[in-house]
């Protein structure tokens, strides 16, 4: 039997192909995912992974055994994914491993309006069936076998895009585009077309062995091709996306990197303006500035663990309008409470557009304190180490300490955030204070207790 603990995380599915997953898995997988969303159709869609064609083909003959009608729309990213899912009302699987090397894929899944399937709303229930499964053999199919049709949603999903941000009326601006040889090169010439700006486009060829650089642009390294074609064309913006372009990272026109937490902030200033007194979602790594812009725009600001499972739950909780997060994963109340990084851009494009300034002046009311990013360390022994960090912070009288996720030591003029990673043996350290060098003795403070 397949050790599936290997492969199913938290929130998906993914592992090595054909080592960890293959075809007659992913089969199971979607007799499974058919059995425990019960419903009468689902819409699978995959990425430009060798593996994710057939992968995703298995998948919807394992539903359609069931008696289940699948909905392909083949090539698309993340996003446009969730826009199948919303707008069709069906439940959805899309086949890709984001940002992970060539030789992985995965599974991310969600019910109907792109509700999140993760492990406490339905993935360990289709891991125990495909367990089962395969013990004891394949279900038996139904009388009636479910029909497989094809469907091209891309057109749909740039309208609705559109519609919800609108750039007719901007400023003609360069943008430089770094696609990564993932699903950005397949959405964004739809989505841009026709609009006034012109597109320098980095990578766009479908490839996924990712030949010139990983897809992961939370990596900096990954950033420098982006970086230089910015600034050898004298453009007003970057925009780099994951293989699934479902995040989208932004550069201003200097090239250098603009915080994703300068981003939430601009996003939830440009919602609130539309709904006035929102709510918006922000995890606890996000700078200090969310919550105060939030504030200062009359909107009500909600802190929330890190991760989409969290952020999607407290959004359908609270009503919320919008939630960003320190990765660069940005969900709207219009599209479902789903991330997409495509919205995010568009709403980028329009803010510049929409004024005469550079974007790095645009931002910098957005970004307001100095910070660490994001520092692992490998620890064998976590709990004990993150024990420590929290007795030598503990009776400092200025300093408040909570676990909503991690730990959180905050005090009037820093804060940081020690997690534990949920896959890796690895501490997480994030630090934002008021100056550069308040950052820089608080982080080497914390990862002296860390590493010790």
């Amino acid at each position: 039997m397949p050790d599936l603990s290997q492969i199913v995380k938290a929130y998906d599915v993914r592992g090595v192909v054909p080592d960890q997953w293959d075809e007659p898995l992913a089969e199971l997988f979607g007799a499974a995912f058919a059995r425990v969303t019960g419903a009468a159709a689902i819409v699978v869609g995959h990425d430009m992974r060798p593996s994710s064609p057939g992968l995703s083909r298995a998948f919807a003959r394992g539903a359609a055994t069931l008696g289940v009608d699948v909905t392909e729309i083949g090539l698309c990213s993340t996003d446009q994914l969730y826009f199948a899912s919303g707008q069709l009302d069906l439940p959805g699987a899309m086949f890709t491993a984001s940002h992970n090397p060539a030789q992985y894929n995965g599974i991310k899944m969600c019910r109907a309006g792109a509700a999140p399937v993760g492990q406490d709303t339905g993935l360990a229930e289709i891991r125990a069936l495909v367990e089962e499964w395969s013990t004891t053999g394949t279900p038996a199919p139904a009388a009636t076998p479910g029909e497989i049709t094809r469907r091209d949603v891309l057109a749909d999903y740039a309208a609705h895009l559109r519609k919800l941000v609108d750039l007719t009326a901007i400023r003609p601006l360069k943008v430089v585009v770094d696609a990564g040889n993932g699903m950005g090169g397949h959405t964004v010439p739809t989505v841009f077309e026709g609009l006034p700006l012109e597109l320098v486009p980095m990578y766009f060829e479908l490839d996924g062995t990712f030949p010139n650089h990983e897809a992961n642009p939370l990596d900096p390294a990954n950033l420098v091709d982006l970086q230089a074609r910015v600034r050898e064309t004298g453009a007003d913006l970057g925009l780099a996306f994951d293989g699934d372009a479902d995040r989208c990272f932004v550069v201003d026109e200097r090239g250098e990197p603009v915080s994703p937490s300068a981003i939430t902030a601009l996003v939830a200033a440009r919602e609130l303006a539309k709904h006035p007194g929102g709510t918006v979602i922000h995890n606890c790594i996000t700078s200090w500035s969310v919550p105060e812009v939030v504030k200062e725009q009359g909107g009500k600001p909600v802190r929330t663990r890190v991760g989409h499972s969290f952020i999607k739950a407290e959004m359908a909780r609270t009503g919320a309008i919008f939630g960003g997060e320190h990765s660069a994963h940005y969900y709207f109340r219009d599209f479902w409470n789903a991330d997409t990084g495509m919205l995010a851009a568009l709403h980028v494009l329009a803010a510049l557009g929409g004024q005469e300034g550079p974007l790095s002046r645009l931002v910098a009311q957005y970004d307001r304190y100095a910070a660490s990013g994001e520092i692992n360390s490998t620890v064998e022994d976590q709990a004990g180490r993150a024990a420590a960090v929290r007795s030598a912070y503990a009776d400092r009288p200025d300093a408040d300490l909570d676990d909503l996720d991690g730990l959180t030591v905050t005090t009037p003029d820093w804060w940081f955030n020690l997690r534990a990673s949920n896959t890796e043996p690895l501490l997480r350290l994030n630090v934002e204070a008021r100056d550069a060098q308040t950052v820089t003795k608080i982080r080497d403070e914390v990862l002296a207790i860390v590493r010790a």
